[in-house]
């Protein structure tokens, strides 16, 4: 059975990370699954953009504590020029007041949970993994073809990223996602991932993976459960656990 490993390598980087995994098996990502939901689901994401300028309000944007904790993590660790945090590139279109547009149900769905908790959120189609997925670095060379990219852009040797045995699953920790094995309406089994290297926002992390989980079974139904990661944790199935299938 395929399994997600956290590398020595990253706790020795981040020993106060916390990562929350939210599986979710069986579930219909397809906008017509959701149609009568549709204007709901909207209706949270314009909520959720909202509700995240509440995480701004300092005026230099750096200055804000979502988005320092995230600038001094990426120092740790190689990166592409310009690659950025996740939750800062949402807050960054916050900021400037740049709607966040729908993409499909579960993206919509992660997108409403990270501006809403101030956290990084994203998710993977599981089924398209090759192997066991792995958060390291990079020995560099990694394959990666960004979402919406043509051309491989390889993982430099040094650089914190997910991947498994075909190549980069998502390069700069929780920069950019990958085509290969990118969320579609097609997903039938997902991995979901929220992200934490502030101590102080335990409570927030397990908060934000309950709502992840409850909203993705609630829209798209399925199966979910919750892996929560951490030095002590560092591995976890990639499966769900027969006697554990539902929140």
């Amino acid at each position: 059975m395929e399994k997600f490993i956290i590398g020595q390598d990253f706790w020795d980087m981040f020993p106060e990370a916390e990562i929350a995994v939210v599986i979710a098996e069986n579930i219909d990502n397809s906008r017509e699954y959701v149609q009568d939901c549709l204007e709901e689901l909207d209706e949270k994401l314009t909520d959720a953009f909202n509700d995240a300028k509440d995480f701004l309000g300092k005026e230099v944007f750096s200055d804000n504590r979502v988005v320092s904790v995230w600038r001094d993590a990426y120092r740790k660790f190689r990166t592409k020029k310009g690659a950025r945090c996740s939750i800062e590139a949402l807050l960054k279109r916050v900021e400037k007041g740049k709607a966040i547009n729908s993409i499909n149900p579960l993206v919509d769905i992660y997108n409403i949970i990270s501006l809403t908790y101030g956290l990084p959120c994203g998710g993977e189609d599981r089924d398209l993994f090759c192997g066991d997925l792995l958060l390291t670095t990079a020995d560099g060379g990694e394959k990666f073809t960004a979402i919406g990219e043509e051309k491989d852009d390889p993982a430099l040797e040094g650089e914190l990223i997910y991947k498994d045995d075909e190549g980069a699953v998502c390069r700069c920790w929780n920069w950019r996602d990958g085509q290969r094995t990118m969320l579609t309406e097609m997903t039938g089994n997902a991995f979901l991932v929220i992200e934490s290297v502030d101590p102080g926002r335990s409570d927030d992390l397990k908060d934000a993976a309950w709502s992840l989980a409850n909203m993705t079974q609630k829209y798209l139904g399925g199966n979910v459960e919750i892996f929560n990661l951490n030095t002590n944790t560092r591995e976890m199935p990639m499966h769900l656990k027969k006697e554990n299938r539902n929140l």
